[in-house]
């Protein structure tokens, strides 16, 4: 059985077709059925549905072979469990540093909000800055609005929520798009079937 790890969303919508340049079609919807597994139409290839920043543990320990996660989800995640063979241009964005227009930043050290920490800790480790780094889930436009924090650190497609909430961007950490991951220990006992799905993928993107 080869199992492929995906997360519902953007990222599995524009998974589809390059699933389908290799031949691989999910026979339920995902985003009508409760199955966490999905059959395909081969019956030895599982979709696996799971979180986005699952994806790299669930790839890295085996209980799936492949997978599709974002660059800053594998960033954050780290390990060297993993093969990334193919950027797939997808569900692009940038990790950015952002914060409140024409705010000028205090004479202490910076106080960061993200979920992104061991990017943001990296980020400017390399910039020999110490900064003091505030985990959040969710609504990261907000830490700064109510001084919970100085900058934020999180993924920006079009900027429109940033701008909503009277932040811009002010550097960019790295641009991001979706990776296919691969198990390294599946790349060498299914490498027929994996190095399969690869190639197929592979000529699918060259062709967009």
């Amino acid at each position: 059985m080869l199992r492929i790890a995906l997360s519902k969303g953007r990222i599995f919508q524009e998974t589809l077709p390059l699933l389908a340049a290799a031949d691989i079609f999910p026979q339920d919807d995902p985003d009508t059925s409760r199955k966490l597994i999905l059959d395909t139409n081969h019956p030895d290839i599982q979709l696996v549905i799971i979180r986005a920043t699952d994806v790299p543990t669930y790839v890295e320990q085996g209980a799936a072979h492949l997978g599709v996660a974002g660059k800053d989800v594998l960033m954050e995640h780290g390990g060297d469990g993993l093969y990334e063979p193919l950027d797939l241009r997808i569900a692009r964005c940038r990790l950015m540093v952002a914060g409140k227009v024409g705010h000028e930043p205090p004479h202490r050290r910076l106080r960061i909000a993200t979920k992104y920490v061991n990017s943001t800790q990296r980020f400017y480790a390399d910039r020999a800055q110490q900064v003091e780094i505030i985990k959040l889930y969710g609504s990261m436009e907000l830490a700064p609005l109510v001084g919970l924090a100085d900058r934020i650190v999180d993924v920006v497609d079009t900027g429109n929520t940033l701008r909503a909430n009277g932040l811009e961007p002010l550097e960019t950490i790295a641009d991001i798009s979706s990776r296919l991951i691969v198990n390294k220990a599946a790349m060498k006992i299914k490498h027929q079937a994996i190095h399969r799905v690869i190639t197929r993928m592979q000529a699918a993107i060259a062709s967009q």
